[in-house]
């Protein structure tokens, strides 16, 4: 049976679905088959064929892996004081799979491809110290046997010392990734590329063949990812048969996400608003920089015209507020959602102060909340988490111990 309640599942672009209903039992059956469920079709590289409405674009990708788990559920979200007949729904991109990768597995299954077919044997990228884009990106590398080297931007006091087992630096050491520390200055100093350059350079001299993937998997080929996302929510959409967005919000930290949304919103039956919150940055930047990312692909678009970017960034990139660290708890505690403290969580808490502030804006809409993930990032929080989390005690136990019976049972 499916639920009448949601959206809750759910197929994705490379589903067959047969659709079978029978009035008496008010029932609907689907049979599926896509590449993701056949035995041996996960981790797969197949070729990719565009959306119809995406096909001018250029860059068109001839071929993607299959990696994460798609598609993500779509579900009400149900958040408190909303304005009247505002309804807020969110897509679990942070379902997405390849260990709690989050948004980051769409752009990557093309962006892997690519590396693949261009015969690299590992690749290099760029983050900050708890970046969940590296870590995906390490993740995603072993799947496709490739090793990776990642820079990771640190304070200047800690650059020298070892970077620990925290969070996503845990994992991408479990799966033996490489990783060379910078200070925040010297990044600032230098900049992303000549990094990556610097490191490619040593590599290629070492015999090795690397493939640099930009700050977040954020290029115009990994834009592919939420294009195709656009293309999964719209066949959502068509199966619930009751249900239309009128906004999608989605936290912006390197700009590929919104940017794939935006456009790929605009040009197909979408149509929604599309609100990226920056947590990084200003939105000036940002604007830039998803121009950039569509001139990539030649859409002929202004990114004022498919976007608005609000700034999110409170304190400053993966630095919280006690106020927002305190919504990233109360909203895990009354709706069961945990959303990271560096990008889901600003832009959610900005949303509904956007709300709160601004409640005609919002009012009697439709609001599809894009769920980045990033769940590790708490991890690099638990100083500043441990005011506010639940209490605990230990088990009374007296009763049992009243008799010899339970004590015996106890022993």
């Amino acid at each position: 049976m499916v639920p009448n309640t949601s959206i809750l599942q759910l197929f994705s672009p490379h589903v067959t679905i047969r659709r079978r209903t029978s009035t008496a039992a008010n029932s609907v059956t689907f049979a599926v088959s896509s590449t993701a469920t056949q035995i041996g079709g996960f981790l797969s590289k197949k070729p990719y064929t565009p959306p119809s409405w995406a096909s001018d674009l250029s860059l068109v990708p001839s071929h993607n892996f299959t990696l994460g788990q798609f598609p993500t559920p779509i579900h009400k979200w149900n958040l408190p004081n909303l304005p009247k007949d505002t309804e807020v729904w969110i897509k679990r991109d942070d379902l997405a799979g390849m260990e709690l990768s989050g948004n980051k597995v769409r752009k990557l299954e093309f962006l892997m491809a690519d590396a693949v077919a261009q015969g690299a044997d590992c690749v290099i990228t760029v983050g900050g110290i708890q970046s969940n884009h590296c870590r995906a990106t390490a993740v995603a590398a072993k799947y496709v046997n490739l090793d990776c080297y990642v820079i990771l931007v640190t304070s200047k006091l800690l650059v020298d010392e070892d970077p620990g087992l925290v969070g996503n630096l845990l994992v991408e050491r479990l799966l033996g990734a490489h990783i060379d520390l910078v200070s925040k200055g010297e990044f600032s100093k230098i900049g992303s590329v000549a990094l990556t350059d610097l490191l490619k350079k040593r590599l290629l001299e070492g015999g090795r063949k690397p493939y640099v993937i930009s700050g977040g998997g954020s290029n115009s080929l990994g834009n592919w990812g939420y294009i195709e996302a656009v293309r999964e929510i719209e066949q959502q959409i068509k199966l619930s048969g009751n249900v239309q967005f009128d906004d999608i919000v989605v936290a912006c930290g390197s700009g590929g996400t919104v940017a794939g949304l935006a456009l790929g919103s605009h040009l197909s039956t979408l149509k929604t608003k599309v609100h990226g919150f920056s947590v990084c940055y200003n939105p000036g930047y940002f604007y830039d920089n998803v121009q950039g990312l569509i001139d990539g692909l030649q859409s002929g678009l202004n990114s004022h015209d498919i976007v608005r970017i609000e700034d999110a960034k409170g304190l400053g990139y993966a630095m919280n507020t006690a106020e927002e660290l305190k919504f990233v708890k109360d909203i895990a505690a009354a709706t069961g959602i945990v959303l990271d403290p560096v990008y889901s969580g600003k832009a959610a808490y900005r949303m509904l102060k956007d709300m709160a502030n601004n409640p005609t804006k919002w009012e009697g809409r439709k609001v599809l909340f894009v769920h980045t993930g990033g769940l590790l990032g708490l991890y690099d929080k638990v100083d500043q988490l441990s005011s506010l989390a639940g209490s605990w005690r230990r088990m009374d136990l007296q009763e049992l111990i009243h008799t010899k019976k339970a004590l015996t049972n106890v022993a």
